[in-house]
């Protein structure tokens, strides 16, 4: 008996729900075919039924990883501002809690993959620079809404997103083996950023030198 089409979406949902599981825990190259379509709960002859080829199947994960990225984003921010909180802020400290760190199966896709999208084939590396540039658009209008200003979202977007990326990185780098050092760098660069944030409202345009009399 064929499989309906409604259960060929599915089979295909949980082959990539379980890709993605498995390529952020190990990264895409450590992964084969037979192991992840063995978590997924299917064989690995299976698995040319719904992708062509492996970076197909990467190309699919990070589509639904941006996705669901952004929809995170949005649903944290629309969180914040019900609880009158400052959105800025509450993204600061989410992204840079030990919950995070810990959640690498589903945190952010950005800080999840950046280690492998420069391997990616092309439609993998658009998908994922792509959601980056959106995601950074994103933030950007948060900043400028929250701090009343009309310019300077994205530098400032930037600015902070990288910094967070970094520090989550690192701190994840040595929680295992040095589980002290990871909290100090979590928390200083958390404590970092939430002061920048109250004392460099902003970023205006880079000053001109100023002409001497």
């Amino acid at each position: 008996m064929g499989v309906s089409r409604q259960q060929a979406v599915e089979n295909r949902r949980a082959i990539v729900a379980a890709a993605e599981k498995l390529f952020r825990e190990r990264g895409v190259d450590a992964v084969g075919l037979a192991e992840l379509m063995k978590a997924a709960g299917f064989t690995q002859g299976g698995f040319y039924n719904h992708f062509k080829s492996k970076d197909a199947l990467v190309a699919a994960v990070m589509e639904k990883a941006m996705e669901e990225g952004g929809e995170a984003f949005a649903s944290l921010i629309e969180n914040a501002r019900s609880a009158d909180a400052d959105p800025v802020k509450e993204n600061i400290q989410w992204y840079l809690s030990p919950e995070h760190r810990a959640n690498v199966d589903a945190g952010c896709p950005w800080s999840g993959f950046v280690g492998d999208a420069p391997r990616f084939d092309g439609v993998a590396r658009g998908s994922y620079a792509q959601g980056l540039a959106t995601n950074l658009e994103r933030f950007a209008k948060v900043i400028e809404e929250a701090e009343g200003i009309s310019e300077g979202g994205r530098r400032k977007a930037i600015t902070l997103f990288t910094q967070m990326v970094g520090t989550l990185l690192l701190s994840r780098a040595v929680a295992d083996v040095d589980p002290a050092l990871a909290d100090e760098i979590l928390d200083e660069g958390r404590q970092h950023l939430l002061t920048a944030v109250d004392t460099q409202p902003g970023i205006q345009s880079r000053a001109r030198p100023r002409r001497r009399p």
